[in-house]
């Protein structure tokens, strides 16, 4: 029941994802209205507090970058590895690589342009739908909560609140920092979790994944 609900919420978050890109590409005037408003809105508060800035700055170029959430998804890939659970190795490797190629193949196919700002407070290259970022904080946060044996142990919780604070939070400072709209963002999460549950629950070999083992 569980393994269901998690497939069809995939599967959900894969449909959306497709909507909004298609709102995106139709060039819906209601939803471009809220990402220009949104937009508009915190590049105010950016260019009004150049310290909170900064920070932000930092988080998003630096703490929540996707070559550092990539790093992670290496050495999770490794340790794996060595202990010898390939299987589950690979599905994170495969899900750090797919989610770098969409996003990629999605700048190159929607082609949209970036806010475009008189006083900018960063800057970003490529094409802005989906959020980089936010796509791949989102595989490699949700990959590697799955990897959480169960049993959850007790560090679960601030796992799992890590994740969300790294997902929701690179979000944010892409769009405080002027170079996402909203809708780049939501497609990067709704994409992300769509790869994570895709990576999580394909067969392998035409075999259904092996239950992890349960703690006694």
């Amino acid at each position: 029941m569980r393994n269901d609900l998690f497939r069809w919420m995939g599967i959900g978050c894969a449909l959306l994802g497709a909507v909004l890109t298609a709102l995106v590409v139709a060039g819906w005037q209601p939803l471009l209205a809220w990402d220009e408003r949104v937009a508009r809105d915190l590049h105010a508060h950016a260019v009004a507090h150049s310290g909170v800035t900064q920070s932000m700055r930092v988080l998003s170029d630096w703490v929540w970058d996707p070559w550092t959430m990539r790093v992670l998804a290496t050495a999770a890939c490794f340790l794996l590895w060595w202990r010898g659970d390939r299987e589950r190795a690979l599905r994170v490797a495969l899900a750090a690589v797919v989610a770098t190629l969409v996003q990629q193949g999605l700048k190159a196919a929607v082609g949209r342009e970036r806010p475009v700002w008189s006083d900018p407070v960063d800057s970003a290259h490529y094409a802005a739908y989906p959020s980089g970022h936010a796509l791949t904080a989102t595989v490699v946060c949700g990959m590697l909560l799955w990897l959480i044996p169960g049993p959850a142990p007790k560090w679960a919780p601030a796992a799992w609140a890590a994740a969300a604070v790294t997902v929701l939070g690179v979000g944010f400072t892409r769009l405080y920092l002027g170079v996402h709209w909203f809708s780049d963002v939501l497609a990067g999460w709704l994409l992300g979790a769509a790869l994570v549950v895709l990576a999580a629950s394909v067969s392998v070999g035409g075999r259904r994944p092996a239950p992890r083992p349960q703690e006694r």
